[in-house]
């Protein structure tokens, strides 16, 4: 069996496609480039495509159709860049993958403690020599309340490493879990964002969770709050976001993610305009921390991604909610 995969990054992902190629009895036909209607051809004569977070459109759908293709993989959680619609009419099987939840769960910690500790502003003027204590006063996440939106694994997986800090967790979800139940309690949303010192994103890109935080979620959150978003960008509405930093209505934002990021980030932009406003506006605030969809990049997760995508191909599977 044949598989084209594109975006094939030769310094991270080609040992694990030499690996798991020859595991699974598939030959992988390396194509660097993103997938595009004009590219699509080089995937003549493959069971499926492995790609990974950029747009799959209609138009590119049906080119693979005529190439023969059958099945597209994502080697993401996230399928929001496919278009579902165009690939069920061409009758195309779709997947995406699983990874070590540590990757993202850990980063997420990360990004709490960074955010509460003011570390953007103490590691700028550290930079120029400044050493001062004024502006740096941070909090403790033992006395805070986490509230934690979705608990599918990397929800659970956050939960269960807050913990151990001693702070009081609220989740919520529409699908309540024993395992969530054991570090935290389930609420209602409202609750949830009227209680939480900080609030912590992990639900998947969905009509239902589309803007999610926006002006009037926003205004039901105690002043102050902390919005840590390793999920998806248009879980949060970002003009509404920027408007509540600068009135100081959110004390505080990690965000690996932002709406329209799709085809800007793992690019080399230094000294170009990169076209996206408020981008560039959450940058320059000292209470941001704006980075570049990395949460998920550990050597565990990225081996677990180019398996999964291969094993699903091979396998014929096509669950998109497989990541769930």
């Amino acid at each position: 069996m044949k598989i084209a995969a594109y975006n094939y990054r030769d310094f991270d992902e080609a040992a694990y496609f030499k690996k798991f190629g020859k595991l699974y009895g598939a030959e992988i036909l390396p194509v660097r480039e993103d997938p595009t209607p004009e590219n699509a051809a080089l995937a003549q004569g493959c069971e499926g495509v492995s790609v990974i977070t950029t747009p799959v459109t209609a138009e590119l759908i049906e080119a693979w159709k005529r190439a023969g293709v059958r099945h597209i993989s994502t080697r993401t959680i996230g399928f929001d860049h496919i278009d579902l619609e165009a690939a069920g009419r061409c009758g195309m099987a779709v997947s995406n993958v699983t990874y070590s939840t540590g990757s993202v769960a850990d980063y997420t910690v990360m990004l709490i403690l960074m955010a509460l500790r003011r570390m953007k502003s103490i590691l700028k003027r550290a930079e120029g020599m400044d050493y001062s204590l004024q502006g740096n006063i941070g909090r403790e996440l033992g006395g805070l309340t986490v509230g934690v939106v979705g608990t599918g694994r990397i929800g659970r997986h956050v939960m269960r490493n807050l913990s151990g800090f001693g702070c009081r967790l609220l989740a919520c979800d529409p699908f309540e879990n024993e395992e969530a139940r054991r570090y935290g309690s389930y609420c209602a949303q409202e609750e949830l964002f009227a209680q939480s010192d900080v609030i912590t994103f992990h639900t998947p890109a969905e009509k239902s969770s589309f803007h999610l935080v926006n002006a009037d979620t926003l205004g039901q959150m105690k002043p102050g709050v902390v919005l840590v978003n390793t999920a998806r960008g248009s879980i949060i509405d970002t003009a509404a976001l920027i408007d509540a930093l600068e009135s100081g209505k959110v004390g505080a934002a990690a965000l690996d993610v932002i709406e329209g990021e799709l085809g800007i980030f793992y690019g080399d932009y230094k000294y170009q305009v990169i076209g996206h406003r408020e981008m560039s506006i959450l940058k320059d605030l000292p209470n941001v921390l704006m980075l570049p969809h990395m949460a998920f990049y550990t050597e565990n997760a990225v081996s677990d991604m180019v398996e999964h995508s291969i094993a699903h191909i091979v396998n014929g599977e096509g669950n998109v909610l497989a990541g769930r």
